[in-house]
């Protein structure tokens, strides 16, 4: 595997998957930790209305935490834990 370092700004312009292969959306930015000079998350836009559809219709955001990524190449696999952040369906019960 190729150690060379790289830029961190590449990852910016990135689509975004789970690992289930369902769209996320794209990389616009990323937040850092300037104390310990790290990746702390992805800023997301273009939004998939399938999971977003409220911050997608308002042309919203997310930040996915960087611990959720599973790995880095043409696209970003993040986890599928995405996939159930969203809230439930109004037919589907919430069991407390």
């Amino acid at each position: 595997m190729d150690e060379t370092p790289q830029e961190i700004t590449a990852l910016v312009g990135r689509e975004v998957y789970t690992n289930n292969g369902v769209y996320v959306g794209e990389v616009e930015d990323l937040k850092l930790d300037l104390d310990t000079q790290t990746v702390t998350g992805l800023a997301v836009g273009t939004l998939s209305g399938e999971l977003f559809e409220e911050e997608s219709r308002q042309g919203l955001g997310i930040i996915v935490p960087y611990r959720w990524v599973r790995a880095v190449g043409d696209v970003i696999l993040v986890a599928d834990v995405v996939e159930r952040v969203r809230e439930p369906d109004e037919e589907e019960e919430v069991v407390a």
